[in-house]
């Protein structure tokens, strides 16, 4: 039997990761469960995930919002100093796919800002644990050194036109990769150097991997260069920059460029 975790005990930081990697887990053993068509898989997915992790943060974490893509939004947190975001599954098709480029984030927004958070990538197990791989705020890794040629990570299915621009003019390679989490991780992998999303996304979608990219020193803004804001009425957050600090003014120029080209 599993000892008991003392929740309350732990640190924003810890549980965030804790309750990543375990929500990852129990992803896991749904897929290979193997009582779901593909169709129907992302669904059970999804739903499985979010009850562990809304009843998690409720036991943990009671007097905090919580604001959840698969949740009926409470309008009671917009009055709450702190707030966990959550995405159960981010990047359904991937995680439906049995590809590694899925994530489950956990995030705590204090006063609008991304804080803390944790994203786990069940699917990409990097140290052979069998756990998986979780990047969080607390547990910081040194970048690897850029390289000469810019590598610019997007959607695999439906890269942002803007964002291929951006690579065109920095003569970046392309890198398709299938959730924002995993995405916005790349960079902090050394996997990609460059993340633009301007294709439209929600809250739960960035905050808890703005939170880690942050911890390690990226830049993370709207591409206008305007700084993310969370726990707002209204959840949309549609376009997103995460990259090294030295690449920030050279793609917020193109970006600007770009829009006043169009």
């Amino acid at each position: 039997m599993t000892a008991l975790v003392d929740v309350k005990a732990l640190s924003d930081a810890e549980l965030a990761a804790h309750l990543a990697q375990v929500a990852g887990r129990i992803l896991l053993e749904v897929r290979n469960s193997g009582v779901f068509s593909a169709k129907a898989l992302g669904k059970a997915g999804d739903q499985t995930a979010n009850q562990f992790l809304v009843h998690a943060l409720r036991e943990a974490r009671p007097d905090d919002g919580l604001l959840s893509e698969e949740e009926k939004d409470n309008a009671a947190r917009l009055d709450k100093s702190r707030v966990w975001i959550v995405d159960p599954v981010d990047g359904t098709r991937e995680y439906g796919e049995a590809r590694a480029d899925w994530a489950v984030h956990v995030g705590l927004a204090i006063d609008g800002q991304a804080v803390t958070g944790a994203v786990a990538l069940p699917g990409l197990d990097l140290s052979n644990s069998g756990a998986g791989t979780v990047l969080r705020t607390d547990r910081i890794q040194a970048l690897p050194a850029a390289p000469q040629k810019l590598r610019m990570v997007v959607s695999r299915t439906r890269p942002a036109s803007e964002a291929v621009a951006v690579a065109e003019g920095l003569g970046a390679e392309l890198v398709p990769m299938g959730s924002a989490g995993a995405k916005a991780m790349a960079v902090i992998l050394g996997q990609a150097d460059i993340y633009l999303h301007s294709g439209g996304q929600y809250e739960w979608d960035s905050m808890a991997p703005v939170a880690v990219a942050l911890a390690h020193g990226l830049h993370c803004s709207r591409i206008d260069g305007s700084p993310l804001v969370y726990n707002q009425r209204d959840v949309y957050l549609p376009d997103l920059l995460i990259c090294r600090q030295e690449h920030a003014e050279m793609v917020l120029s193109l970006v600007k460029a770009i829009d006043k080209a169009a």
